[in-house]
């Protein structure tokens, strides 16, 4: 039998639903709530045969974080099913569109750049297994969904999951404010790895060198950087333009 864990929150609830609906126990509901979007999410709920349970706030202050849980907690599998990179990479139908984190700690981070992923069409999230905050139920609940959607990835060296993506003919490129090579103005291919650094630190020295290409996004206000998930969504983003059909 799997083991099981909560996770909390509207949209990481929803998620888990649309995504894996089987992996699912239990809902429990506040009851003290039945506006329109408790309404909504325990239809949703009854309609997959779940089982629906009304409990008190304390309770649900027991499985999640107190005041963050939004009133809504549910039971689910722990073990996400696990893909390994050259399984995924083998079984794509287009050129692939990747997000490497290197060391990002800062769990909302996390969740925020998984969401950006999922709504750029990249394909995967890889991280390194150490100095990276992992799949936490405060990241799910930021992901809202994504995390159930982008396949996210840990490597025991990411250097070398590097140099195995270049040789697959993945052209790896890192996000570096110190870069000459302006994004806009960049040489990119399709098949691309973009690399984005934790926060306050930016790429690692062996990273940094393991990089086919690194680009600056320019900035032209006052601040100096952006938090990596905005930083995810403008060069995730920039790729997929560039893939759009010319007209």
């Amino acid at each position: 039998m799997s083991s099981t864990s909560f996770i909390h929150g509207f949209h990481a609830i929803t998620g888990r639903l649309r995504q894996d609906a089987k992996s699912v126990h239990e809902l429990y509901c506040d009851s003290a709530r039945a506006d329109p979007r408790m309404r909504d999410l325990v239809k949703l709920a009854e309609s997959l045969q779940l089982r629906v349970l009304q409990v008190d706030t304390r309770r649900l202050d027991g499985m999640a974080p107190p005041g963050r849980h939004q009133g809504v907690v549910a039971r689910v599998d722990a073990l996400r099913r696990l893909v390994s990179l050259d399984d995924l990479l083998d079984g794509l139908k287009e050129v692939p569109l990747l997000l490497v984190l290197d060391g990002v700690q800062d769990p909302h981070n996390l969740g925020a750049c998984l969401r950006v992923a999922d709504a750029a069409g990249c394909h995967a999230v890889i991280a390194p297994k150490d100095r990276a905050v992992g799949l936490s139920a405060a990241v799910i609940k930021v992901a809202s969904g994504a995390a159930d959607s982008v396949p996210y990835i840990t490597v025991t060296n990411l250097a070398r999951t590097l140099r195995e993506l270049k040789e697959r003919n993945i052209w790896v490129v890192g996000a570096d404010s110190d870069a000459s090579q302006d994004l806009y103005a960049a040489q990119l291919p399709a098949a691309i790895a973009w690399v984005l650094g934790a926060e306050g630190e930016g790429l690692r020295r062996l990273t940094r060198e393991t990089c086919d290409q690194l680009v600056k996004i320019p900035m032209l206000g006052q601040v100096e950087s952006l938090n990596v998930s905005v930083a995810s969504g403008v060069v995730l983003f920039e790729s997929r333009r560039r893939r759009m059909p010319k007209t």
